[in-house]
């Protein structure tokens, strides 16, 4: 689900339904699909964060591959921590755990325009048992952090005891560090500093996990000073700032029920947060690990907490609001602010690798446009003539419309080898020179289903001199493209906010996944017709003729048109792959290169198909509608993704970056 399909289909949808049952039904859709073999694959496929060493931090003694982490009640059953563990989080949060389970049943009511979820039970979780169950087998690699808090209503004596065997069972279990809230909900401050004595008892349950302060979002800031000057503060390697404001509703403060205080969590808490991050860091120092994350909805958020102090954020309603990829953005624009002040390094030279990739595009395009003569004059070359022991008259004898549906399927391909000429030449020398992992992905996946579809003759038999000539003229130059290029951390700005020209991107991104994907079905079903049938029935209408006439002339008429249609099949799969993982990964603000590529990339290819068919007379609707749908898909995606790709990001207000 990532934001182009969760911005534009999803979020409409689920937002018309009541919360807990749009979490539910979400969570259980990402969860059944990381579970499936090869699900993760797709999960991570579809979001694409490659991880950096630029954002590895090592924070109170724990290793962090991103400082990006997600809040225990995003899920709190763990349901898709598995999925969203692919998105470029670095550690989970589990919790709150009570010893007992805590359930509620009122709705969770969405403010949209606020963008402010509102819980009628803060600690509303499934209990110690069950979250010490889930955390033995946690289906992924992320550091797991619990967030543990006494029964609201206990007395201290009970208190300290409950977390005492909490530390002691989820020590054993799994957890690599502890969130201690014992300030939340209602309990008075004489009950909260009783606790805070008992921590050196606390703590010793865990041989040598680290212990984080968790400090109420809305607790007042002399109550904070006065926590952080006790000497047990000591002991903690650093705080958790909390993402919720209470709600109380009783007249004493309190709601009636034990455990159901009501909170509000979504953007209005990020001024309430940046105020304590910048408070906490100043009497504690550098030193002391700040976790904070309320209001967070988008990435130039993310970069104030920063700037305020922290050194991890922590998401929840902005996943809700922005969606999975935001995980992703803030990791992206943390990546800018680190390098942005730096030398960029020296590209490599042309020939080192990124040029040959250029001159594979050039060779492309070269023959995609003799190709394109060849159908539009001749048709048939010596060797194809040689092949079948027919002239072209016999073959216009036979039947007349035979030529001009050969000239339809060599101009459809000889436009489609021009587009991927393009592409190949841009990706090459946009992308693979500045090290960008997801231009040399693109390049190399698209390539190596090119080249392998040339042993696509084999399921019809015609050995093509030409085509055998041109891949091993062509191979070459991709090996030498293949040479190391080492990746490099994008040093360009980034999108840092959910303003409108993203969100018409994310349609716009949409449109060109699923021409991607159209294109990519395309390409295998008419490589498969070409191998097998050969023929569709609008072919065979067109021609007014069947195959089994066609066998009867000639045999071999039917394997040279079925070399043809296989190949074109073959360079359409080619092209729609470098389109898709573009739509995927490439898609930025301010990326104007790309937004040129999509544009000339597809040109030639439509104009191919469509003159070609209009030329010769073959305009069966039914046989044209997938060629209107791609294009319909192809100028809608360039509309949409116009004002976002052609613009310059909006710089971020900050002016520095910690670099742990």
């Amino acid at each position: 689900m990532p934001d182009w399909s969760y911005q534009t289909l999803f979020r409409p949808i689920l937002f018309r339904l009541p919360s807990r049952l749009s979490r539910s039904l979400t969570l259980q859709a990402m969860g059944r699909i990381s579970k499936i073999p090869g699900g993760s694959f797709v999960i991570r496929t579809l979001g694409h964060m490659e991880a950096s060493p630029l954002l590895e931090r090592n924070l109170g003694g724990l290793a962090f591959a991103s400082p990006i982490g997600l809040s225990g009640a995003v899920d709190p059953e763990g349901t898709v921590h598995r999925a969203l563990a692919q998105f470029g989080l670095g550690f989970i949060e589990i919790g709150p755990i009570t010893n007992g389970a805590i359930r509620h049943g009122k709705p969770i009511e969405n403010n949209v325009r606020e963008e402010r979820l509102e819980y009628p039970s803060y600690f509303e979780n499934e209990g110690l048992s069950a979250v010490v169950a889930r955390l033995k087998l946690p289906g992924h690699r992320l550091p797991q952090l619990v967030r543990i808090t006494p029964m609201p209503e206990a007395p201290p004596n009970e208190a300290i005891e409950q977390l005492k065997e909490m530390v002691s069972q989820l020590s054993a279990s799994g957890a690599v560090g502890f969130y201690l809230d014992i300030a939340s909900g209602s309990r008075c401050w004489d009950d909260i500093k009783l606790i805070y004595t008992e921590l050196p008892h606390i703590m010793k349950q865990a041989a040598s996990s680290p212990f984080f302060l968790y400090v109420p979002l809305d607790m007042p800031e002399t109550r904070v000073v006065e926590l952080l000057e006790r000497p047990e503060t000591s002991l903690f390697k650093g705080a958790v700032i909390g993402e919720a404001t209470f709600a109380f509703t009783s007249e004493d403060g309190r709601n009636i029920e034990a455990g159901n205080y009501a909170v509000s969590i979504g953007k209005e808490g990020l001024q309430l947060s940046l105020a304590k991050t910048s408070l906490i860091k100043q009497r504690c120092g550098s030193s002391f690990v700040v976790k904070a994350g309320a209001g967070v909805h988008e990435p130039q958020d993310a970069l104030l907490l920063l700037e305020a102090g922290a050194d991890l954020i922590m998401l929840h309603s902005g996943l809700i609001y922005s969606g999975p990829g935001l995980p992703k953005r803030i990791n992206e624009a943390i990546i800018y602010e680190t390098v942005r002040h730096k030398e960029v390094p020296d590209h490599p030279s042309f020939w080192s690798n990124w040029g040959w990739m250029c001159l594979l595009g050039v060779g492309m395009i070269i023959g995609g446009l003799l190709a394109w003569w060849i159908g539009a004059t001749k048709v048939l070359l010596s060797y194809d003539l040689n092949f079948l022991g027919m002239t072209v008259d016999e073959i216009h004898r036979v039947n007349h419309h035979l030529i001009h549906f050969m000239s339809h399927d060599r101009i459809t391909l000889a436009g489609t080898m021009i587009s991927i000429g393009i592409i190949y030449y841009q990706l090459a020398r946009h992308g693979q020179r500045l090290g960008q992992h997801w231009a040399k992905t693109a390049l190399i996946t698209s390539c190596l289903v090119g080249f392998t579809s040339f042993f696509l003759y084999l399921g019809y038999g015609y050995f093509d001199p030409l085509h055998a000539i041109a891949s091993a003229l062509l191979l070459p130059m991709f090996v030498f493209s293949l040479r190391r290029n080492k990746d490099q951390p994008n040093y360009k700005p980034v999108n840092l906010y959910n303003d409108k020209a993203w969100r018409l991107a994310m349609w716009g991104q949409l449109c060109f996944v699923v021409l991607g994907f159209a294109l990519a079905l395309g390409g295998l079903v008419i490589a498969g017709v070409g191998i097998t049938n050969v023929f569709v029935k609008a072919d065979l209408a067109f021609l007014g003729t069947t195959r089994e006439l066609l066998n009867e002339v000639n045999p071999k008429l039917i394997a040279l048109i079925a070399h043809d249609r296989a190949g074109f099949g073959g360079a359409l799969l080619c092209d729609a792959i470098a389109i898709l993982i573009i739509a995927l990964w490439g898609i930025g603000q301010g990326e104007r290169w790309l937004w040129w590529t999509l544009l000339l990339g597809g040109a030639p290819g439509f104009y191919a198909g469509f003159s070609v068919h209009y030329g010769i007379g073959y305009t069966d609707f039914i046989h044209l509608l997938p060629a209107v749908f791609a294009l319909f898909l192809y100028i809608a995606g360039l509309i949409l993704l116009f004002p976002y790709m052609m613009r310059k990001p909006i710089p971020s207000t900050m002016t520095r970056i910690k670099n742990v």
